[in-house]
């Protein structure tokens, strides 16, 4: 891990009228790493992902990436920088096979081979790497023809994990990925989650608190727009300003993962 690490954040300020919606937030995700950032709703992360994601633009402070001032670069080129995102929703080609939406990824990120008239499925670059993709993301075999749209929820999620990673990006940006399953489904993507680790660096934004400290090497808690605290699960698990935060006593200090997960559900 490098002494700034791969993404970077430098005392970014987004005011929305009145609303300091993101006051002064410093963040560094070292190369490699699960970086969670956890807080309240209304704390300031969906701003903070729409900052480092491009699709806002901060008042104040920078971005960099691999060490490169990315601060007012487009969404599109910070894809091609090496910076991946999966969103709250997700966003696939519903119509399209599992295997059509990884083959327009796998395309899309080894560049068009401007060979129109031949299909997809018949450049056999493309074919190994979207089967490389779905067994990557644990994808059913037997469901690659079937309609994305009409694959379950954690299956859409798979898919969109595998089309994240089609572009190889240095950094993944996860938006909530738990957000609307189950506890089975939940369970299986934090194992996903867990043996993607050190592939690319991740920023997990969750409010599923076990799946956080089961994967996060380092936690950062948000707070009205300001980063509280930042440190390793444990630190977090017992640090007085995050219990008092969300527990509201200075006396109760959780002992696992599981208790700190329900304590800052």
């Amino acid at each position: 891990m490098s002494a700034h690490g791969i993404l970077e954040s430098r005392d970014l300020v987004r005011q929305f009228g009145a609303l300091r919606a993101i006051d002064g937030v410093s963040l560094t995700v070292g190369e490699g790493e699960i970086h969670a950032l956890i807080g309240p709703n209304g704390a300031g992360k969906s701003t903070l992902i729409h900052l480092l994601a491009g699709s806002l633009v901060p008042d104040r402070g920078s971005l960099w990436l691999q060490g490169r001032d990315i601060t007012r670069m487009p969404a599109h080129e910070r894809i091609r920088a090496g910076l991946g995102r999966s969103f709250q929703i997700t966003n696939l080609f519903a119509r399209l096979s599992v295997m059509d939406n990884l083959l327009l990824a796998a395309q899309a990120s080894a560049g068009s081979s401007f060979r129109f008239w031949r299909p997809r499925h018949q450049e056999d670059g493309l074919v190994v790497r979207a089967h490389a993709l779905a067994q990557l993301c644990a994808l059913d075999a037997a469901g690659l023809n079937r309609p994305a749209g009409d694959l379950p929820h954690g299956e859409q999620r798979k898919l969109e994990f595998a089309l994240a990673l089609a572009g190889e990006p240095q950094v993944l940006l996860l938006d909530e990925p738990m957000a609307g399953m189950g506890p089975d489904e939940s369970r299986r993507l934090t194992e996903l989650i867990a043996s993607l680790r050190g592939r690319c660096a991740m920023l997990l934004i969750e409010h599923d608190m076990q799946a956080v400290f089961s994967l996060a090497d380092r936690i950062s808690v948000l707070v009205a727009g300001r980063i509280l605290a930042t440190g390793t699960p444990d630190e977090i698990r017992r640090h007085p300003e995050v219990i008092n935060a969300y527990l509201g006593t200075d006396n109760v200090e959780p002992t696992s993962s599981d208790a700190a997960g329900e304590a800052m559900a």
